[in-house]
């Protein structure tokens, strides 16, 4: 039975960082060095606690987020380690949704990176606080003036260095503690016990002007520290902590540690940072949720003897224990054998066994109480974004939003045996993973799958044959394009009426459109008034359009961004039915896009480009050609020139392949979807064409 620990011991925090910052390293020092492992975990040796799917270890990425628990100096720390790779991005965004901090990973050789700007404004999305460990310092070029710099000025934060390093690259022994003025050296192979010392002479000026900034910085938090400083007044560290605390949760401060987790230096500084500057759940604001009954707003505070609110943030399908739910209880608890109640499905969900995760191991609990985060075994209906409450006092909390995918493939099944279990993989991963879509082409009959990118959905379709034992026939990659219409359209009407023998079928809509925000997809309003389209027929006019829109008018491709709205009609008494309505919306909806001036909308890419600075014109050169927009460049540590660009997705198949061979194998480029936007007309005819 594990010891219970009081609310204000409780750290919910999350590792995040562009990939190959180390993220996972860390995490496995962490667990090293607070008892829960007794071997030093390695990425390249694929034996790391966290990376334990086996695409993981292959290819040494993080994919799906581990959640670990752990202890140190009698705080309770459940950690979740997110994937770097822009593919994946939505496993960062649903636990950063749930956590109460994070620790956010650099690389001391380059700075700030493209995934680190994005986890970070999701991170500022989400008001989550943050301490910044800069990792890598023994590698070559490796800086943290430079890295603080980068920090600073890409990411506009508040960064406090509250270290500084002692030696660097191969050199790089340990640090020097700002705040309690003392040097920390790692001498021992697994950096167990640290040793502490006088600051070498060779420091003690850089120390003494590095230690008055970061004073300065801190007391600028505070209007008392503040006050105290300007008058020449001594300000004490316990002081100085506090005060830390409190800027860093309330989002004015970033303090940034510096280490080498492979090299095991450096990390129990920052558990000490995890403990000493981020929140608890006591020091988070309450959360507030809609009462599904009324639609008034409801507070929930972090305690147990409150009514229970706990919402789902990630579903994983497990192919040896089943159906595994990871939530996060805001308030009340949940209790192993008892029932939770779903507002968003009206269902009640029984806890069968509750279990704290220990990365891809399971350690059987009584119960999860307010602030924790546990994972339960059963549930049939849940999944990620649902709320989990008491029936008598509902709330629903604020629901997670994800991207939507922008690439697709075709994939059928090899055999007839395969056919069923196919269904039933991709049902199943598609429960696990809100940002892969299953479809059914119409025209073709096949199954289309939809992801963020490549290596997203070259990772599901693996773990469809492995874990599923499924075999099946991938098609090429396709680009998500969209439709959506350029202009408003005041009256889009259609009257279905058929005879047959007996009673005939009578559907009369008429439709106004207009064009929607970008992600708003496709809104339904139903304005009819006085009754001129019966109650009953509604629905069956939304479903109308809704299908429609799964198909455009264009090239067939799905449409989004418009808002649709129903406002006149007419029905028959006789032969009026659900069909004859569904039928005249769907045939209006096609209509209104003809009158809309409907056009092919296509995925724009935000890509980076890093490459050595010889090659930097054959690159451009090679953007440009691929319909790249230049929207500047910057020069990196190394002699290497980052390109940022915008670029259709349609044009990236291929480049890593180019941009290799242009490099000598040098050059590397990320990318991540940024906006849609409209198609040329010569391009449109040719996708018309072959499609």
């Amino acid at each position: 039975m594990s010891i219970k620990f009081p609310l204000e011991k409780f750290r919910n925090i999350g590792i995040i960082a562009h990939i190959d910052a180390g993220k996972t390293t860390t995490t496995e020092r962490i667990l090293f060095y607070t008892g829960k492992t007794h071997r030093l975990g390695s990425v390249d040796e694929g034996n790391t606690v966290t990376d334990w799917m086996e695409q993981e270890r292959e290819r040494g990425i993080t994919i799906v987020s581990a959640a670990v628990t752990a202890e140190w100096k009698d705080h309770l720390v459940n950690i979740i380690d997110t994937p770097g790779h822009i593919d994946f991005t939505a496993e960062v965004q649903r636990s950063l949704r749930v956590l109460d901090g994070g620790i956010v990973v650099f690389d001391a050789v380059q700075g700030v990176e493209p995934q680190s700007e994005t986890v970070w404004r999701q991170a500022d999305r989400y008001g989550v606080p943050r301490i910044c460990f800069v990792n890598k310092m023994d590698r070559v070029g490796a800086s943290f003036e430079n890295s603080i710099d980068s920090i600073r000025e890409r990411l506009g934060a508040n960064a406090i260095p509250m270290q500084i390093p002692i030696g660097s690259e191969a050199e790089f022994q340990g640090v020097v503690d700002l705040l309690e003025q003392k040097a920390i050296i790692w001498e021992d192979e697994t950096g167990s016990n640290p040793v502490e010392r006088d600051i070498p002479v060779d420091l003690q000026q850089k120390s003494k002007d590095a230690r008055a900034r970061m004073v300065e910085a801190i007391a600028e938090t505070d209007d008392e520290l503040t006050h105290k400083y300007l008058e020449g007044q001594e300000i004490g560290v316990d002081e100085m902590k506090a005060a830390l605390r409190r800027a860093v949760i309330s989002g004015k401060a970033y303090p940034v540690f510096c280490g080498s987790s492979l090299k095991n230096r450096g990390v129990q500084s920052v558990l000490d940072a995890v403990v000493d500057y981020l929140p608890s759940p006591l020091d988070i604001p309450p959360v507030k949720g809609i009462d599904p009954r009324t639609d008034e707003e409801v507070v929930r505070h972090a305690d147990s003897s409150e009514p229970l609110s706990a919402l789902v943030f990630k579903i994983v399908a497990d192919p040896y224990v089943g159906r595994l739910a990871y939530f996060r209880v805001y308030s009340g608890k949940v209790t192993k054998g008892g029932s939770v109640y779903n507002p968003v499905k009206r269902t009640r969900e029984r806890i069968g066994r509750l279990i704290r995760m220990y990365a891809d191991r399971r350690e059987e609990i009584d119960e999860v109480e307010a602030g924790d985060i546990g994972a339960v075994l059963g549930f049939k209906q849940s999944i990620t974004g649902d709320t989990l409450c008491d029936e008598t006092k509902q709330i629903v909390l604020e629901n997670i939003t994800f991207p939507e995918p922008v690439i697709s493939i075709a994939i059928e099944p090899k055999t007839s045996a395969d056919q069923d279990r196919m269904a039933e993989a991709l049902h199943r991963l598609s429960e696990e993973d809100p940002t892969f879509r299953v479809r059914s082409d119409q025209e073709t009959g096949q199954t289309v799958i939809s992801g963020m990118g490549e290596l997203h959905l070259e990772i599901l379709v693996d773990r469809m044959m492995r874990e599923f034992n499924v075999g099946a026939n991938v098609g090429r990659p396709r680009v998500a394009y969209r439709e959506t219409i350029t202009r408003p359209v005041e009256k889009a009407e259609t009257r279905y009426v058929k005879q047959s023998g007996g009673h005939g079928q009578y559907g009369h809509v008429v439709l106004e459109m207009e064009p929607a925000a970008p992600g708003s997809g496709v809104t339904f309003e139903n304005n009819i008034v006085g009754g001129v389209i019966p109650k009953e027929f509604i629905s069956a006019v939304q479903k109308g359009v809704m299908e429609a829109a799964e198909g455009g008018t264009v090239g067939g491709y799905p449409v989004v961004d418009i808002a649709v709205s129903l406002y006149d009609g007419s029905y028959h008494e006789v032969d009026s039915s659900e069909m004859a309505f569904k039928m005249a919306a769907s045939m209006a909806f096609k209509e209104g896009m003809r009158l809309g001036k409907a056009v092919l909308m296509e995925p724009i890419m935000k890509v980076e480009v890093i490459t050595p600075e010889e090659f930097l014109g054959d690159i451009v050169g090679q953007l440009s050609a691929r319909r790249g927009e230049i929207l500047g460049m910057e020069v990196r540590p190394g002699a290497a020139q980052a390109i940022r660009a915008m670029i259709p997705l349609s044009e990236m198949f291929g480049y890593a392949t180019e941009l290799r061979s242009a490099t000598k194998g040098r050059g590397a480029f990320t990318m991540e979807f940024d906006h849609y936007q409209q198609v040329s007309s010569s391009l449109a005819e040719e996708l018309i064409k072959s499609n």
